[in-house]
């Protein structure tokens, strides 16, 4: 039922090209965000879950 309704819409398969656009630029973007983090800034935050919730107002995360 619901692909003969899809078939009367026209120009129906451009969202399938647009959606695939998104989603490659989505994490090709990830990709190359993940890439250009630096090497303290990614340790701060991998440590985060075990730091115990101690605050330390005098350390600040350095991008």
């Amino acid at each position: 039922m619901y692909q003969n309704v899809l078939k009367g819409i026209d120009g129906i398969g451009i969202y399938g090209v647009i959606s695939i656009c998104i989603f490659f630029g989505f994490f090709t973007g990830m990709l190359v965000w993940t890439f250009l983090q630096k090497k303290n800034y990614l340790n701060q935050m991998s440590a985060l879950p075990l730091d115990g919730g101690e605050k330390n107002p005098n350390e600040k995360i350095q991008r």
